[in-house]
């Protein structure tokens, strides 16, 4: 099988790695020309470009049987050149694409914005709370809108990503002694690397379609994920400013019943914080 993966980052060479094993031709792109020579040990051609590069999109699709588009902003203020602009014109090169059947997208939870802590499945109504969140859920739409019957695009929403070189610790070591505004009462969710990985397999490979959350069974409390962390490893505890009432603005319980319902078996159902 011809995989193209646009954006070859933290995720994306960790599927490469896997699909090579699995003998499949894989074209990948990056930004970063430096990341070039490396980016050749795990696939067949690497292509620089970014997303609003038209022509080399179009060549990057060409002949491809499945796209996974896995891109993630260098900073801030360049969510709309990186996730919107090249799922439009994503969607451009894929209106006169006559060989790819679908298209995976990595997505993020972050649009359904403050569920109030309810359990929330894929039929929920975005509520965006800031501008990033919005052009993230603009970013969907387009994909699911783009006009190939041909091809099937399937959205898989991550959580918080962790795994090797990115643990829990890694992410919250600083917070140990401080003082964090509000309750901590508010939930996230998270998805461990590996599992990443084996849902992108698991949708390629089921040709999955339409919006699936890939999410741990189990969303915890920031607050609790903040405590046993802590204690695992022997930090000072984080201290809780609750006269102050800010929340986490993505806090919900994200249901994951619905990719489980297609035969998807968890490798890290909960989240893992002993690792260092």
């Amino acid at each position: 099988m011809k995989i193209a993966i646009i954006g070859c980052g933290y995720v994306g060479q960790s599927v490469a790695r896997l699909w090579q094993k699995k003998g499949h031709f894989l074209t990948v792109t990056t930004t970063t020309p430096e990341k070039k020579a490396s980016l050749e040990n795990i696939a067949n051609q690497v292509i620089v470009m970014t997303g609003n590069d038209l022509e080399s999109l179009n060549q990057v699709c060409e002949n491809q049987d499945v796209i996974l588009l896995c891109i993630g902003a260098k900073n801030r203020n360049s969510y709309r050149e990186t996730y919107l602009e090249t799922a439009q014109n994503l969607t451009k090169v894929l209106a006169n694409n006559s060989t790819v059947k679908q298209l995976i997208y990595t997505g993020s939870y972050s649009i359904l914005g403050d569920q109030k802590g309810v359990w929330t499945d894929e039929t929920a109504t975005p509520a965006p709370t800031n501008e990033n969140s919005q052009i993230l859920l603009e970013t969907e739409q387009v994909l699911l809108t783009q006009n190939n019957p041909n091809v099937k695009v399937c959205i898989l929403r991550l959580g918080g990503i962790y795994g090797p070189g990115r643990t829990i610790l890694r992410i919250f070591q600083s917070w140990a002694g401080t003082t964090q505004n509000g309750n901590g009462e508010d939930y996230s969710n998270w998805t461990h690397l590996d599992d990443i990985v084996n849902g992108l397999d698991f949708a390629k490979n089921e040709q999955l379609e339409g919006i699936y959350n890939l999410v741990h069974d189990t969303p915890m409390q920031r607050k609790e994920i903040l405590e046993k962390l802590c204690r695992i490893h022997n930090l000072p505890e984080v201290n809780w400013n609750t006269s102050d009432s800010q929340m986490y603005p993505y806090n919900t319980r994200l249901s994951n019943q619905k990719i489980k319902d297609q035969g998807y078996q968890f490798i890290h159902p909960e989240i893992i914080l002993e690792l260092t």
